[in-house]
């Protein structure tokens, strides 16, 4: 009995050390302390188990000490998510831009009907059956026309020359005040022969535009003159009058080429 004493004893002496240890470590903690009582009816002893407490006995700031730092750390989180998620729709240069990068059915493009340089009607049916290279402007455009009917030649010429593939280069004006059957042939001359250029009452050419969502705004400037605000959009056409491509001004003429050959490498023939 002496020695069961001498181990209980000194149980309670290393349990008591551990717990000192303990708080000291962790102050903002309690202990949970066990105290053993005589019962009148039970000769035996039996352990009575008090409740953790937060320190001075406030549970509610031990709650927020953690609630707080998980709740930043949620917003972070979620903040993270949504950043990621908006990378993954970032699109890269030669993968798509401001245009649609591949549209299927009719959300682009719609039936039309104007004449061309040679004053004979065209409508959507004449464009079947051929990969067509579809571009809008207007003439007198000082600077960004002129480039991209360069471009637009010279990226025929690759997929000729080098692909032995033939697509359809068209111009459609949107500027037909000015830009009338003889006027247009004329302009698309000095940059190549191989321009189709379309023209036609204000009215049917507004509808086109609209059919292939291209923006475009007159310019007032002075002595009666005008310029034309537009998206200058450049739209690669498939053989069942899909637009499958959108390239934007940012694009030269290898790259083009390029993009137009991938699609067809793709597309069954």
């Amino acid at each position: 009995m002496l020695t069961f004493r001498s181990i209980f004893s000194t149980s309670k002496h290393h349990s008591r050390q551990a717990r000192s240890v303990f708080q000291r470590l962790h102050p903002s903690i309690s202990v949970l302390s066990c105290k053993y009582s005589t019962s009148s009816k039970y000769s035996k002893e039996r352990p009575e188990v008090h409740s953790i407490l937060s320190v001075d006995g406030h549970t509610s700031s031990s709650w927020t000490t953690y609630i707080i730092p998980a709740a930043v750390m949620g917003f972070v989180g979620l903040a993270a998510f949504v950043h990621y998620n908006d990378e993954r729709r970032a699109v890269l240069k030669g993968q798509g831009n401001t245009c649609v990068n591949i549209v299927k059915g009719p959300v682009i493009g719609g039936p039309f009907s104007l004449i061309d340089t040679e004053k004979r009607n065209v409508t959507e049916k004449d464009l079947r059956g051929n990969w067509t290279l579809l571009y809008f402007g207007y003439t007198s455009s000082p600077d960004v026309v002129p480039e991209q009917l360069q471009i637009m030649s010279k990226a025929i010429d690759i997929l000729e020359s080098k692909h032995s593939l033939k697509v359809l280069p068209i111009f459609v004006t949107i500027d037909p005040q000015r830009d009338n059957p003889s006027h247009l042939r004329a302009y698309l001359k000095e940059f190549d022969s191989r321009i189709i250029g379309l023209t036609g009452p204000v009215a049917a050419v507004r509808q086109m535009a609209q059919e292939y969502r291209v923006y475009f705004k007159k310019v007032e400037e002075e002595g009666n003159d005008y310029l034309i605000d537009t998206s200058h959009k450049m739209y690669l056409l498939s053989p069942n009058l899909e637009v499958l491509r959108c390239f934007g001004m940012e694009y030269n003429a290898e790259e083009v080429s390029q993009a137009i050959l991938n699609v067809l490498q793709k597309t069954p023939q």
